[in-house]
């Protein structure tokens, strides 16, 4: 397929990391979210990263001139789908059948699910044959890995042409089947779950499991690793692994970490987790 046009909904942080990576890679692009706030806080961000980007003044002006903000379905018209709202599949598949209504070509539904089954929610979407994952990294903008995450209902074309597309992004694509976690998350679980169980038993503080096991080559610690994804985020692919897994005792999500997530300790993006931050 080509792709000319690519819709982004969720004006998140994922979805305005997404946005502005393929806009950046010349794809026309459009960032649509029902809250006018988000959209507007979207462009804000993204006039942040481009501001300290190392790019010309021709490549970022080619970059704003690339993206627009919608708040409007109607105006949700492309080859190429991703969905970055709010994990619950219910919410993912209405949206994907309202714009399977609007585009009737042979445009693709891509969900950027950190470990939902794309396979339910592709039965429940017109066309199921054109529902695909696509699972980016937070941020987007420098991630390089992310997994297409194929199901049996999936067009081998299709996935052909989102692997052509991560690579003409400038990224690794990962051909995955559809399993609780795909692979990252999935391996990921111990990483996290683990640390959090040494600090529910008094072994070490956050800074100091963090530390040590950067000592010993993670880039970067389990807690702020956690707090840069989002504790709610990351608490929630915890439950959808467990519940999915058959709630093995191993992989049980933390009450630390469901505390945080109740009290709005989400991390950076709320200015405080594992540790405090500040504007």
């Amino acid at each position: 397929m080509d792709i000319q046009t690519i819709g982004v909904c969720g004006a998140g942080t994922m979805g305005r990391g997404i946005a502005l990576t393929m806009a950046r890679a010349g794809f026309a692009t459009f960032l649509f979210d029902l809250n006018p706030q988000a959209l507007a806080q979207a462009q804000l961000e993204h006039e942040k990263e481009l501001a300290k980007g190392k790019i010309s003044e021709a490549e970022k002006s080619k970059t704003r001139a690339l993206i627009r903000y919608t708040p409007e379905l109607e105006e949700c018209l492309a080859e190429l789908f991703i969905e970055a709202i709010v994990e619950k599949p219910a919410a993912k598949v209405a949206l994907f059948n309202q714009l399977a209504e609007l585009n009737h070509g042979d445009c693709i539904f891509a969900s950027n699910t950190s470990s939902l089954s794309i396979t339910e929610m592709a039965k429940q979407i017109l066309h199921p044959e054109r529902v695909i994952g696509l699972h980016f990294f937070n941020p987007a903008t420098l991630m390089k890995l992310v997994e297409v995450v194929q199901t049996s209902f999936t067009k081998p074309e299709i996935i052909d042409t989102a692997v052509a597309l991560i690579k003409q992004i400038g990224k690794t694509a990962v051909v995955c089947a559809d399993a609780p976690g795909f692979i990252v998350n999935r391996v990921a679980r111990p990483y996290y779950i683990e640390s959090l169980r040494l600090a529910e038993n008094n072994a070490g503080s956050f800074e100091q499991i963090d530390r040590l096991l950067a000592s010993a080559g993670f880039r970067m610690g389990p807690f702020r690793l956690m707090d840069l994804i989002g504790n709610d985020i990351n608490y929630a692919v915890s439950c959808s692994v467990y519940e999915q897994l058959g709630k093995p005792e191993r992989l049980e999500p933390s009450w630390i970490q469901h505390q945080l997530v109740q009290q709005g300790k989400w991390g950076k993006k709320s200015g405080e987790g594992y540790y405090a931050y500040h504007a």
